[in-house]
């Protein structure tokens, strides 16, 4: 099982270019912040990086530095040129810790003719376990990889079976559909000619973002972190047919499995070809820090709708978030969100640039209003998150759901006078 993992990881990251060096990642450590919640959502954060990846039909990737966005027009995403700069917490960051991108354990060869780092015959095509997995599995030639990227890389595979597994599917009715419902009804003519745009901040592994796609519009899903990054580029862009991958996500924890079997049961992913899925053109993912990408003065306007599923909570300031998406709107456009308020940057202490505005619901739906939106919709949908649903131990959130349109200047001004 952990050998089958193991593969799949490798040949994520074997297709993935870094497009900087890797080893000058920041983490900033926020995984700790959720230990009390097991297997709630993570924010998988890395700084300094932005991205815009188009679709697997597209296959290309670009990236532009800290200070600059990236831009829909039509079907194309443009980025600027990239100009990196290192700061000194970046630096810091690389004396501590390496990626595991790119890293080889001490003292082995890389082979060019057989591409491979760390060992590319774990497995055959048939899936079957070759003679070197036991060379590979020699304690002398790991990985040593920082426990907090073990972490993350758990995390991630457990979003892989939220968002491309059958089993993920409960989850994904619970908190996709109804905004892919949502958006359906509020946006029935969709002509091929000129369709509606849709921006997904937090998009993670990307299946909202195609989803909304297959629905007719130009989708974007925006994302942070460079885990999610390279996971949803292999899902996106390399995977040839459903299921054509099989991993063991739930063999990492013992805690809470009603037999050996619930803990050892394999998943096959994707559940569907993404390439084959239906999506409209201009499908895209662009990686960066919301904030700072859709900033960008190009970006003023240009949305008919921003769709934010477990994402505002990830804000140090939520109210740069809710002023942001209302400023990248276009008047009349409309905000579904779908997510509870478990503030990322609570309770850390001792750090000045780690601020975080934790605000209640009443409290975030009234600053909305200020910067003018209406609440045409809202309820309470309850869900989980990333939850083994064969677990002896269910995590559940009351989400805030609710759609609010952007008021047109026409309607600000009546309401001013």
């Amino acid at each position: 099982c952990v050998s089958r993992n193991s593969y799949f990881i490798f040949n994520m990251l074997q297709e993935f270019e870094p497009p900087l060096d890797m080893s000058q990642d920041v983490d900033s450590g926020e995984d700790s912040l959720r230990e009390n919640v097991p297997n709630g959502h993570l924010f998988l954060g890395d700084r300094n990086v932005h991205s815009c990846q188009l679709n697997s039909t597209i296959g290309s990737l670009c990236f532009s530095a800290s200070d600059q966005g990236c831009s829909v027009e039509g079907s194309n995403v443009t980025c600027r040129s990239p100009k990196w700069e290192n700061t000194n917490e970046e630096m810091e960051a690389e004396s501590h810790h390496e990626s595991i991108i790119g890293r080889c354990p001490p003292g082995f060869k890389y082979d060019e003719e057989r591409d491979k780092c760390g060992g590319n015959e774990i497995t055959n095509l048939n899936g079957n376990v070759s003679s070197s997995i036991h060379e590979w599995l020699d304690p002398s030639f790991q990985l040593n990889v920082p426990l907090v990227d073990v972490d993350k890389v758990r995390c991630i595979i457990r979003n892989i079976v939220r968002d491309w597994a059958a089993e993920g599917q409960k989850e994904r009715d619970q908190c996709y559909k109804p905004i892919l419902e949502e958006l359906d009804v509020l946006f029935p003519n969709r002509e091929t000619s000129s369709p509606p745009s849709c921006l997904v901040p937090g998009a993670g592994l990307g299946r909202l973002a195609l989803e909304i796609s297959c629905l007719g519009f130009i989708s974007q899903g925006n994302e942070f972190s460079y885990y999610m990054m390279i996971c949803s580029s292999f899902i996106l862009n390399h995977t040839q047919t459903a299921g054509e991958w099989t991993i063991y996500p739930w063999i990492h924890s013992n805690c809470n499995s009603l037999s050996d079997n619930d803990q050892l049961r394999p998943v096959s992913i994707p559940d569907i070809h993404p390439a084959s899925a239906g999506i409209t053109e201009g499908f895209s993912m662009c990686g960066g820090d919301f904030v700072e990408v859709y900033s960008d003065p190009s970006q003023m306007g240009s949305w008919d709708a921003v769709v934010t599923c477990f994402f505002i909570d990830t804000a140090h300031n939520i109210i740069e978030y809710i002023e942001i998406i209302s400023r990248i709107l276009k008047d009349g456009g409309v905000w579904i969100n779908l997510g509870p308020l478990l503030y990322h940057f609570a309770d850390i202490y001792g750090q000045e640039d780690e601020m975080s505005i934790e605000l209640s619901l009443e409290d975030v739906k009234s600053i909305a209003l200020n910067y003018g939106f209406q609440i045409e919709k809202e309820k309470t949908i309850e869900t989980t998150y990333t939850t083994n649903p064969k677990s002896m131990m269910q995590n559940r959130y009351y989400a805030a759901f609710w759609t609010m349109r952007k008021k047109s200047a026409t309607a600000k001004e009546v309401s001013l006078n």
